[in-house]
């Protein structure tokens, strides 16, 4: 009987498919070190070790890292921490790797600096020489996912989401990813289609060869259907493939209403996106109410299947379309697992339905170009040490000088330093961060964020994560956005990308790190006609009532004071952002414009400080009424200048000028 073969590579497993990748990464870690340094611990093994993974699944619960109760604890645990053995961080046996023990110190130590050769923070620079060196073990076979998306984009530039996710998996062998990039430019002319590539792919494979000639030879039954369907988890999960079998075979010979509906009903148990796409092929329409109203006027008739005149040539049909879109459903699950994964090494742009190198890297493989084929197909002994690039592969030993004159090769700019890349990499980031701003961070789609951070719950949250990212939680997306909100209000002067202080991936969207500890956004502005030069904090919050009081008036005021303390030749003050402004937080902020605060010495001094707090509701005012800090910050300054009681202080010196 034919078995299933793995016919694609992906990293990782969909049940380790997490949101905030990188922070659950860095708390798992913390928190295995924790759990083996626990005494009952100590001398145990994790293999085959069920009391123990149970321990451990019970552990995760008790640092609130996971919710619910899962029916299999061990498994559930083997799922939680897999991902962290594909990755090299843990052995086996879960224990920290020495490249697991230096990502954990980064991100305790909060020390993401980017002194590496394609200047990416430290531990991207590690999961990229992690990437460098996972592999997939296809059928006996080794593949290195990331070094193949990287001699891919060498010889193609950029690829398509669609080719990203159905076509880039399918190179597991070189005859395979030479085929894959001499057949991505027929796609894009029209002279391929991408189901046409899938299923050549899976012709081309023998036991799908010998699945074809018994589906072909053989009277069709459940047992068949599920013989040949080669389900790579059970069988059972194939048998609703009989019903859609005959109901379409059914409607083929006889195109009735009732054959219509028989087919609608048969689809209702085909798991996942499988379902979609049949759904998609045999109707012209997603809408069930319509399907039943109209019948056999829904079908799209002019799909081959339908054309068949005779039950062997349906045969020939139905069994292809069966393996087209169970592949293209896997693939389309491992596209959000293989983009999380290439996402830790800041090195991958997602923008646009685009997947393409950002500057630096892309020079770098540029560089290597052909010796990537040379470690393609290998497997790494190199995983769990923390290792050189040059370790990993001579190759990879690039200097300074070479990745110089590959800049100059490609973009034609003049590199005689480090400088003068950072100023040609931060201007074409900016000019990418503006036009994201342009299309995904309009004016609406900011206020409808500013009233999901007001009315937050399970779903508006993860609302807001579609929106923005799925990597970063909802108080450093809050941060992120206000950042953005603050430059619009700025007319984009100014370097936000350094004012937000924030972790950002190769897309500029924003990362949580599990040690948090986010500075306050630190808005630089030059003097103009309407404002001194002067630095503002902005301390962004998303506490209310009594947490508020007790979490922010403290901190806000310290911050302010200690950088006021530090920076005596500057003109400072702050914004406190929240969603929701308690009126004893307010009278506390004005009460700060009379009071001192001290160094912890005693002996230096700020006389006063400028505190001004703007609830979201005043920030959807300020993009709804187009209102510009050249105005906002007269505003700010007579509100602080006034005597206006604090009970009625914000409501008249800060709400009614920004909405009147």
């Amino acid at each position: 009987m034919p078995s299933y073969k793995s016919y694609c590579w992906g990293l990782g497993t969909t049940s380790f498919r997490m949101v905030e990748f990188n922070k659950k990464i860095e708390k798992q870690l913390k928190y295995l070190k924790n759990f083996w340094q626990l005494t009952e611990n100590q001398n145990q093994n994790w293999i085959n070790n069920t009391n123990l993974q149970i321990r451990y699944y019970n552990f995760l619960r008790e640092q609130n890292f996971i919710d619910g109760n899962a029916s299999r604890k061990d498994k559930d645990a083997r799922e939680k921490t897999s991902g962290l053995v594909d990755l090299g961080l843990i052995t086996e046996n879960r224990k920290l790797t020495e490249v697991g023990e230096n990502l954990l110190s980064i991100s305790e130590n909060m020390d993401f600096d980017n002194n590496n050769i394609l200047q990416i923070p430290s531990d991207s620079f590690i999961y990229f020489k992690q990437l460098l060196k996972v592999s997939n073990d296809i059928n006996g076979n080794h593949v290195r996912p990331y070094i193949i998306l990287s001699y891919v984009l060498t010889k193609l530039n950029e690829i398509t989401k669609d080719e990203f996710t159905y076509l880039l998996p399918l190179a597991i062998n070189q005859d395979k990813l030479f085929q894959i990039i001499e057949q991505i430019p027929l796609v894009r002319n029209n002279e391929l289609t991408i189901d046409d590539i899938i299923i050549s792919h899976l012709m081309s494979m023998p036991n799908y060869q010998e699945a074809y000639n018994l589906f072909i030879n053989s009277a069709v039954n459940e047992d068949l259907i599920t013989n040949v369907g080669m389900n790579r988890k059970s069988k059972n999960y194939d048998k609703p493939y009989f019903a859609l079998y005959n109901s379409l075979l059914r409607f083929v010979e006889h195109k009735t209403n009732d054959n219509v509906f028989q087919i609608l009903h048969s689809l209702d148990n085909i798991n996942g996106k499988a379902r979609t796409l049949w759904k998609q092929y045999i109707f012209n329409t997603s809408s069930t109410k319509t399907i039943l109203n109209e019948g056999v006027a829904t079908i799209n008739l002019d799909k081959l299947l339908f054309d068949s005149n005779n039950e062997q040539t349906f045969k020939e049909k139905f069994f292809k379309l069966l393996h087209l879109f169970k592949a293209k459903s896997l693939l389309s699950d491992y596209y959000d697992l293989n983009k999380r994964y290439f996402k830790t090494s800041s090195t991958v742009l997602f923008q646009d339905n685009k997947v393409k190198f950002d500057i630096i890297p892309k020079c770098f493989f540029k560089i290597i170009d052909e010796n990537l084929l040379s470690i393609a197909f290998t497997n790494s002994t190199l995983l769990n040490m923390n290792c050189s690039l040059e370790d990993i592969n001579i190759s990879f030993n690039i200097s300074n000088q070479q990745i110089f004159n590959k800049i100059e090769e490609i973009y034609g700019v003049h590199v005689r330093n480090l400088y003068d890349i950072q100023n040609f990499v931060d201007e074409e980031r900016y000019c990418r961060f503006n036009t994201m701003i342009d299309n995904q961070f309009t004016d609406e789609n900011l206020i409808t964020l500013l009233e999901l951070f007001e009315n937050r719950s399970i779903n508006n949250d993860s609302i807001i994560q579609e929106m923005v990212t799925n990597n970063a939680d909802i108080p450093t997306i809050f941060e992120y956005i206000l950042a953005i909100i603050w430059y619009k209000i700025s007319e984009r002067q100014g370097q936000v990308l350094e004012y937000m202080n924030l972790s950002l991936d190769a897309d500029l969207l924003p990362i949580t790190h599990a040690a948090g500890g986010h500075e306050d956004i630190t808005y630089k502005y030059q003097q103009t006609n309407y404002y001194p030069k002067h630095t503002l904090l902005i301390e962004a919050t998303l506490a209310s009532g009594t947490n508020q009081r007790r979490m922010e008036m403290e901190p806000v005021s310290r911050h302010l004071g200690e950088y006021m303390l530090a920076h005596r030749d500057e003109n400072a003050y702050c914004v406190f952002a929240t969603t929701y402004l308690h009126i004893n937080v307010v009278s506390d902020f004005r009460s700060r414009k009379f009071m001192p605060y001290y160094s912890t010495n005693g002996e230096d001094v700020v006389n006063g400080m400028k505190i001004i707090p703007l609830q979201t509701t005043e920030l959807k005012s300020l993009l709804e009424r187009n209102i510009k800090y050249s105005q906002l910050y007269s505003i700010m300054e007579q509100a602080f200048n006034s005597n206006t009681t604090p009970n009625h202080w914000y409501q008249e010196e800060l709400v009614r000028k920004v909405t009147t």
